[in-house]
């Protein structure tokens, strides 16, 4: 059960080592567990986009993002109104098919989450999913009664709609 609201938050950092690493200490430093992280280079390689997601009630979030701010690496930072962003996740899963009911099961599965099956061998299928993180959420749920083998999630990467820009 959540305590606070799952937030979003999207900022333009340098990209050179160690800066991921102080933006993670400072959310470390101050208790609050990163629910996701992803990160990578702009066009411009000089620069890099990270997302990340905590749960933080409003005070907490605006005390965050002013730390965020004060940092020397961090350039950009904006907390994202869920209205307006899209958000996007992936997941790499490995289903246990080695009963061939599990293997239609699981191919079914895969395909009603508009999944795509990458790897297939006698026993077992890797299945890649893309989706919001609820998204990505039912898919674990319904495939956990085929068997599932191993998984890999990444975190949530996110844009605004429209003309909004970080």
């Amino acid at each position: 059960m959540r305590m606070a609201p799952l937030n979003t938050i999207a900022f333009i950092v340098e990209n050179r080592p160690g800066v991921l690493f102080k933006v993670s200490n400072m959310f470390r430093r101050r208790g609050y567990n990163i629910e996701s992280i992803s990160v990578g280079p702009l066009m411009d390689r000089s620069l890099a986009r990270m997302t990340v997601t905590i749960e933080a009630d409003g005070r907490v979030l605006r005390n965050l993002i002013e730390q965020l701010r004060g940092m020397v690496e961090v350039l950009r930072v904006k907390h994202l109104n869920p209205r307006r962003t899209v958000v996007r996740e992936m997941a790499l899963v490995k289903l246990n098919t080695a009963d061939p009911m599990a293997r239609e099961e699981a191919l079914r599965l895969v395909n009603s989450h508009h999944g795509l099956i990458l790897d297939i061998d006698e026993d077992h299928i890797v299945a890649e999913i893309t989706g919001s993180p609820g998204e990505i959420d039912s898919f674990l749920r319904e495939a956990e009664s085929i068997g599932i083998v191993e998984l890999s999630r990444t975190g949530a990467t996110a844009l605004e709609k429209g003309e909004l820009k970080l």
